[in-house]
């Protein structure tokens, strides 16, 4: 188990916000935990020891939005997950720690950039709809991020923002996503060594805040406007992403 009480300083929100994310917004800005914990421990040591962190989080949402997932959604985003997700298990051995902070600021960067410019251009024009294609693509480029550093938020979010759900049916559909999507990862994180009595056992102490962060979040959702809290954490993952980024290039 991880001894190093700064982990903890950072650990612990991570663990929160990435409740708050999947239990009331979608879960995309779940993707600034593994950028968070990884400028105390190495990227992969921190997506190790998210993901059972993330499973008991997955039963707990999975029960609240339970039927109100979108199944023609995923009937097409879950199979192309499986082939992210299987890329990225034959592409862990050749990503070096300075390597994966470099994909985790290009990642966190790009999405804050783009969010940023979607405010400021889309003014009231109503955006066309993605092609079942796309879907596909989404799918596999959120298993790889999830695999990789469980940042698969963002490519699915920005497919479904345009599939014109309500704002419930678009949080169940990521819910049952990333339910399936992580328990799937569970059989690769083993294979490759990754889930070691060490990784297990600060996850365990992680896990109490699990359910409060997922609580929170469907507090939020049903009760709070969600502008003040984007804001917050969109700008967050931006200057995360800016320090990933540096020590991604510094590392190389």
């Amino acid at each position: 188990m991880i001894d190093d009480p700064w982990f903890y300083v950072v650990a612990i929100p991570a663990v929160v916000m990435f409740g708050i994310s999947k239990g009331g917004f979608g879960g995309g800005l779940g993707a600034i935990a593994v950028p968070l914990m990884a400028l105390v421990v190495s990227p992969v040591q921190a997506a190790a020891i998210l993901l059972p962190i993330l499973c008991l989080m997955d039963v707990v949402a999975v029960w609240v939005y339970r039927r109100r997932w979108v199944w023609p959604e995923l009937r097409i985003l879950v199979p192309a997950s499986l082939l992210g997700i299987g890329t990225g298990t034959l592409m862990f051995e050749y990503m070096s720690p300075a390597i994966i902070r470099l994909m985790l600021g290009v990642v966190a960067i790009s999405f804050t950039l783009s969010h940023w410019f979607h405010l400021t251009t889309r003014g009231n024009q109503e955006r066309p709809a993605h092609p079942p294609v796309v879907a596909a693509i989404a799918g596999a480029t959120s298993g790889f991020t999830s695999f990789i550093a469980h940042a698969g938020g963002p490519p699915l979010n920005m497919y479904l923002l345009r599939r014109k759900l309500d704002r419930t049916a678009f949080v169940g559909t990521t819910v049952a996503f990333f339910a399936i999507v992580n328990y799937v990862k569970l059989v690769p994180y083993s294979w490759l060594g990754q889930l070691d009595i060490s990784n297990l056992s600060t996850s365990l102490v992680l896990s109490p805040f699990a359910p409060i962060g997922v609580g929170l979040g469907v507090w939020l959702h049903r009760r709070v406007s969600d502008r003040i809290f984007f804001q917050f954490v969109y700008t967050l993952l931006f200057i995360v992403g800016l320090r990933l980024l540096y020590d991604g290039v510094t590392g190389l």
